[in-house]
């Protein structure tokens, strides 16, 4: 069985067309300004479903994915979950269905490797490259994350970069020219995606009765993601900010 948190049917902004997109229970990471709290805890409030349901619900709207769309598993972290999942997935490409993986990387065994050998495609959530701004922001190491990088390039598993920009905590020149020279050779990268900061999540704290401890820090400007949009463009060709 699979703890599900929730489902969007019709997502344009979690992997290439349109898209099922899964929400998982169960997260490693404890980002401030995560936007779904409520899916961090192991169990919650998920509903276990049989992965024969989800399949179902997949080929009942493969019709809409079009030639790019399909399936993604985000969360909380999908690879909570991946011994459950590796049996979902292969079903999934039996039917022909593309399989996307929104990750933090964070998280390492044979049931996690197989499952990026089936996915068509990783969403890799880079955080912060800077390790003690990355405990800052995460409670966690990126140094998974980072080895995580490694083997999707060495296996020739494509992949998108996606990085959050949060003022006073990822928004550093020096941070992201880092990470650029890191990642600027790999050939999986198909390309980069810049999330801006948002508080959309934050009527979930105040339901929850947790604290929001990012309630101080700015949006972005437009000037600020265009300058974080240029940064990035020096060591890749596609950058887009989603």
């Amino acid at each position: 069985m699979i703890k599900v948190h929730s489902y969007e049917s019709l997502g344009t902004y979690d992997g290439p067309g349109i898209r099922l997109v899964v929400f998982l229970q169960g997260c490693n990471f404890r980002c401030l300004y995560c936007a779904n709290p409520d899916t961090i805890d192991t169990k919650g409030e998920s509903k276990e479903t049989a992965p024969e349901e989800i399949l179902r619900m997949a080929v009942s709207q493969k019709p809409f994915f079009g030639k790019k769309g399909g399936v993604t598993f985000s969360g909380g972290e999908p690879t909570f979950q991946a011994k459950a999942l590796v049996p979902l997935c292969r079903m999934l490409k039996e039917a022909g269905i593309h399989i996307c993986i929104d990750s933090n990387g964070g998280i390492w065994n044979k049931d996690v490797e197989e499952l990026f050998t089936l996915a068509d495609l990783t969403l890799l959530d880079v955080k912060e490259f800077n390790d003690e701004r990355h405990k800052t922001l995460t409670s966690r190491s990126n140094a998974q994350t980072l080895k995580t990088a490694a083997w999707l390039e060495a296996n020739h598993r494509p992949f998108w970069l996606r990085y959050v920009l949060v003022n006073g905590y990822s928004n550093f020149t020096d941070d992201i020219k880092a990470l650029g020279e890191h990642f600027k050779d790999y050939q999986m990268i198909e390309r980069v995606e810049i999330l801006p900061y948002h508080t959309l999540g934050v009527h979930k704290y105040e339901a929850m009765q947790m604290e929001y401890k990012l309630k101080d820090v700015d949006l972005n400007t437009p000037e600020q993601l265009e300058t974080a949009k240029e940064l990035f463009g020096r060591y890749f060709k596609t950058v887009f900010v989603n």
